[in-house]
């Protein structure tokens, strides 16, 4: 009786995992490796390597993925090892500090971006005001690589705060009781140990910002188009559903490798616990 209540509770999970997330899958399968005939056809898959502008979008979104990810990991390194020299008791309380403004919409903090960058928006305002001249940051790279660091820091942050807060002090200071300095220290015991963390973080911010296509079209105003936003008007601009599959399934591609690299180097799940 015991096992028909949880099979009959999991009946809804089940109905929603074939629902919205098998069924979506196999169509995006099946457009992308038929023509509008119906028929088989390799056209859209290769469509991503062959056609220029699919090649630009996504060496564009490597390119920025990229950079993003490494943004995240020099910024979210320093943080995390200050945090975890103040030695907080209740990590919890840290993690919630750095989700807490995951909890606001996710369109209204890239609009709220968009203000504050504009030509005429708060930070151009206060440079005036300073006689420092405006910045043109709206509608370039450099602001859509903006919005990705800010929204994905948090994911590179919490997996290495995670991993270093498993580094023990006696393992430090038995170190340094054999003579090795902050350098030493810090490249051969510190970073070894949270190898699953950075690693982690890496997968976390990359995958995201690889696939990304609402704040490149937000900050980026049009003009830096991603992978991502070429998929968006595939579908809803053009109609054009075998196209948009055929990109969604190479991307699809470049997320599994990416994890299946990631469940390579970090076995056991280190990376992944934040609690």
């Amino acid at each position: 009786m015991y096992k028909l209540r949880q099979q009959f509770l999991a009946g809804p999970y089940l109905i929603w995992i074939v629902g919205f997330i098998l069924l979506p899958l196999l169509m995006i399968v099946y457009y992308a490796f038929t023509g509008s005939d119906g028929s088989f056809t390799l056209e859209y898959i290769a469509a991503a390597f062959t056609s220029e502008t699919n090649r630009r979008s996504i060496a564009l979104s490597l390119e920025l993925g990229l950079i993003c990810t490494l943004i995240c990991l020099v910024l979210a390194y320093p943080v995390a090892m200050i945090l975890n020299g103040m030695h907080l008791k209740n990590q919890g309380f840290v993690v919630f500090l750095f989700m807490l403004p995951m909890w606001m919409n996710f369109m209204l903090r890239i609009l709220a971006w968009k203000l504050l960058l504009s030509k005429n928006g708060v930070i151009n305002s206060v440079l005036a005001s300073l006689g420092l001249g405006r910045v043109s940051i709206i509608n370039t790279p450099a602001a859509v690589v903006l919005g990705m660091v800010y929204d994905f820091l948090p994911f590179m942050l919490l997996p290495i705060y995670n991993a270093m807060t498993r580094i023990r002090t006696d393992w430090i200071e038995a170190a340094k009781d054999l003579g090795a300095g902050s350098v030493t220290i810090f490249f051969r015991i510190i970073v070894p140990l949270t190898a699953s963390g950075i690693i982690s973080g890496i997968v976390m911010v990359f995958v995201p910002s690889l696939t990304s296509f609402a704040i490149s079209q937000v900050l980026g105003g049009g003009h830096v188009l991603l992978i991502g936003n070429v998929i968006e008007q595939n579908f809803m601009q053009g109609a054009q559903w075998n196209a948009g599959s055929g990109l969604s399934f190479v991307l699809m591609i470049f997320v599994i490798a990416s994890m299946a690299v990631f469940g390579m180097i970090d076995r056991d799940g280190e990376g992944t616990a934040i609690w």
